[in-house]
């Protein structure tokens, strides 16, 4: 049986999720080609191009189309709302379609307008239990429908195990990992000297910091909720300052460009430990302060992370715990 030639699909995808998902996959299997109308107004909750990125990185292989002009959304809205719609949808697809999919009621009505054939794809949502109010009321607890690539890119929370060496950092940062049972970004610049020679030249300073960035957004789709990053670019920037007293601008652009919805900010007050990549044992408190001082200009959100080790864990969970309460943003300041 041959599939219908031109299909569309319209929908906010907000966010995408599991259904949407379904639909589409139902939709492109159904006709040769496929359209996909992401139909977005400024005033929705999350940005129109953010979701016509997720959509097209979803479905490469859909003519996916951005439709962002700020048309009425109900029929009571508008005498004329379903000859705009038609006038629009027909001029961004680039086929007259022959066949409608629509998990709504409306894909009856749209579909006569368009002269097409309306093909329902689980109104009742018994194969995908899911909506996007749903997820975006409670992203964690709906994590497993959201698709990876929205996931990443939006809802999950970075934190980062930042300080001086031989503070139990790499330790902690796999302990938590483990607590919540995620994935972990191990420190880069470990693998890379301990391979390319030990002495931290400021010539490998932005390949570090490069890599570091490179392995957090390799690892950050199978996180589960939370990715722990031991490290990040911007302590590579303090290792710059502290040991050449100057920073390459590509690192500094980089550093800045990451976002972290939490440092955990590692102090001195533990024994140092000897380590062949560790240069260091007599400036720690120095290189503390730098560390806080840069956490703060760069108005990063830290905790203070000390005191015996069982306490450490302890602070560091409960601070990644409220991550999750929702409340205002507290960008550079230690909470």
């Amino acid at each position: 049986m041959s599939k219908y030639k031109h299909g569309l699909l319209l929908g906010k995808f907000l966010p995408p999720h599991r259904g949407h998902v379904y639909l589409a996959d139902f939709a492109r299997n159904f006709v040769e080609q496929l359209t996909i109308v992401v139909g977005t107004i400024p005033s929705e909750p999350i940005g129109g191009d953010l979701r016509f990125k997720w959509m097209t990185e979803l479905f490469p292989e859909c003519n996916v189309v951005h439709l962002d002009k700020d048309l009425p959304q109900e029929p009571s809205e508008h005498p004329d709302f379903w000859k705009i719609w038609q006038r629009e949808l027909l001029n961004i697809s680039p086929h007259k379609p022959d066949v409608v999919f629509a998990s709504e009621t409306y894909g009856h009505k749209l579909s006569e307008v368009l002269g097409a054939r309306f093909i329902p794809v689980d109104p009742d949502r018994s194969i995908m239990p899911v909506s996007g109010t749903a997820v975006r009321d409670d992203p964690y607890a709906n994590w497993d429908l959201i698709p990876s690539n929205v996931r990443s890119q939006y809802y999950l929370k970075r934190v980062c195990v930042f300080g001086p060496e031989s503070t139990g950092k790499s330790t902690l940062a796999k302990k938590l990992a483990n607590h919540f049972e995620t994935t972990l970004v191990p420190e880069y610049a470990r693998t890379y000297l301990e391979q390319l020679g030990n002495e931290l030249e400021f010539k490998k300073l932005l390949d570090i910091a490069k890599g570091q960035a490179a392995s957090e957004d390799a690892l950050a789709p199978r996180a589960n909720k939370v990715l722990i990053t031991d490290t990040d670019p911007l302590s590579t920037t303090v290792w710059s300052q502290f040991l050449y007293q100057k920073c390459d601008p590509q690192l500094f652009d980089l550093a800045k460009s990451r976002s972290y919805d939490l440092y955990l900010l590692t102090d001195v007050d533990v024994p140092w430990v000897e380590d062949p990549v560790r240069y260091l044992p007599e400036d720690r408190k120095n290189f503390h302060q730098l560390c806080e001082s840069t956490l703060q200009n760069h108005r990063r959100k830290y905790v203070p992370i000390s005191g015996s080790w069982e306490l450490r864990f302890q602070t560091a969970v409960e601070a990644i715990e409220r991550l999750f309460d929702r409340g205002p943003k507290n960008g550079g300041q230690s909470v």
